[in-house]
């Protein structure tokens, strides 16, 4: 197995190009560090007490609604994670395959404006919980550090994020641990167990909101992967992606329900850590802000690599240097720090009510993805083909998975629940958006019927131009 020697940089040099075999390096093991500790932050946290504050569920029914959603939703993202070392190109990328060279353009766009949507409701975050920690800094600098914080690890790149996040998994998991120990070693209220109870909407919405948390991390997974030794196979990265990812999404969505439950009625979410967790509350607010700038330089990394595959699209014997992905990030940074400093009291929530919204296009996305990867095209593709400018055996455009992906999105319309857009069928049951459910079941047949015959169709024209 190659391994990286000490004359290699430590700024990631690639961007959007193959990851040569000689450069690979890495265990599956630090995908579940990855996203282990990625999802241990204040976020999931929040939604998590959102199972009893917003949907009554008591702790029994909530943590049943919590584990199997996230386990569901967890297939959708290990399996696009186990791409990476086969491909050994950012996924966006990689979508070239899918829906040809320009056709896979609207989904690096709807992926760049959803990981720049994060990136600034995050850093906003940051600055409150900096704030928050140290009243004396004034909120526009600690919004600057937390974005400065955040790009600098997203710049340096690949290999020292996962550094970064292998440390992480042993202090957040720590911290967590400590969280529920000192939770339950204390009193609890004597509705601990008794609050909320079982309701099929709330539950429902709850596996919902599970399935679609690890959904929208999909884009990017293979991002991660893509360094990884070529001959790992699929099952160890797609393990590895599902442990981390479950396990750190269930145990942070638990112990926000706990700390909800642990509580006065109605407090809010991490006044409700801060309080169930006494002494310890002031060291987990200072690890979640350092929680928050990690996960955020997934975020600024993602859409800087969105960016430059649009660019390169139109530019197919351009290889971006690092000089390219380092200005890119201060490009980006600067127009998010603008936005966020100029942010409304109420941004984040209306932010994110958008970015759950784009999620809408990613559930056919995702669909297309794995059928090609896995059932039509089996892992094998033609890596040259994805960066000549024709598009090679891909095409400019592949017109099969463009009506297959839009087909998925207008299918999702009618049931889509969001804070933007409430469809007519949205209420079949009460607060749950289904839409996600309706997309995967219409867009994986729709594309598999369509991809296969277009295959069958290639084949029978070549025996008769065979036989004449």
């Amino acid at each position: 197995m190659p391994q990286m020697s000490r004359q290699d940089p430590l700024i990631e040099n690639h961007t959007v190009d193959y990851v040569p075999l000689a450069e690979r390096h890495g265990k599956a093991r630090d995908l579940f560090t990855l996203w282990f500790s990625t999802n241990i932050a204040p976020l999931p946290i929040v939604t998590g007490a959102m199972v009893a504050q917003v949907f009554h569920l008591n702790l029994v029914w909530g943590l049943l609604a919590i584990a199997l959603g996230h386990l569901l939703g967890g297939i959708v993202i290990a399996l696009a994670s186990a791409q990476g070392p086969r491909m050994g190109i950012p996924q966006m990328v990689q979508s070239r395959g899918q829906f040809g060279r320009y056709g896979a353009l609207l989904i690096v766009f709807f992926a760049a404006l959803i990981y720049i949507g994060f990136f600034i409701s995050n850093i906003v975050l940051a600055g409150k919980s900096i704030v928050g920690i140290v009243p004396a800094v004034p909120v526009p600098a600690s919004i600057l550090i937390g974005a400065l914080s955040a790009t600098a690890i997203g710049v340096i790149g690949y290999r020292f994020i996962h550094s970064l996040n292998r440390i992480g998994t042993w202090v957040m998991g720590s911290a967590l641990l400590a969280g529920f120990i000192y939770i339950f070693a204390h009193d609890l209220p004597a509705d601990f167990l008794t609050r909320g109870g079982f309701n099929a909407a709330g539950w429902l919405a709850t596996v919902s909101l599970g399935v679609i948390w690890q959904i929208s991390f999909s884009p990017y997974t293979s991002d991660y992967s893509r360094y990884l030794p070529a001959d790992i196979g699929i099952t160890r990265p797609f393990i590895a992606t599902y442990l981390g990812a479950t396990l750190g999404t269930i145990l942070s969505f638990a112990f926000g329900l706990v700390a909800a439950l642990a509580t006065p009625e109605g407090t809010e979410a991490m006044v409700a850590v801060k309080q169930a967790t006494g002494w310890l509350g002031p060291i987990l607010m200072v690890l979640f802000l350092l929680n928050i700038i990690s996960h955020n330089a997934l975020n600024l990394y993602g859409a800087v690599l969105s960016i430059i595959t649009s660019i390169q699209t139109f530019a197919s014997h351009w290889t971006p240097s690092i000089k390219v992905r380092v200005v890119l990030s201060g490009v980006v940074l600067t127009g998010c720090c603008v936005v966020a400093l100029g942010a409304s009291a109420d941004f984040i929530s209306q932010f994110i009510g958008l970015i759950l919204a784009l999620l809408l296009v990613l559930v056919p996305w995702a669909s297309i993805n794995l059928i090609d990867f896995y059932v039509i095209k089996r892992g094998v593709y033609d890596i040259a083909s994805i960066f000549r400018a024709d598009g090679g055996v891909y095409g400019r455009f592949n017109l099969h998975a463009i009506v297959a992906y839009f087909i998925g999105i207008i299918v999702q319309l009618p049931f889509a629940n969001t804070s933007l857009y409430v469809g007519p069928w949205a209420n079949l049951v009460d607060g749950a958006d289904l839409s996600w459910l309706v997309g995967l079941v219409v867009t994986c047949p729709l594309y598999y019927c369509l991809a296969t015959r277009q295959h069958t169709q290639k084949v029978r024209a070549a025996r008769l131009g065979y036989t004449d």
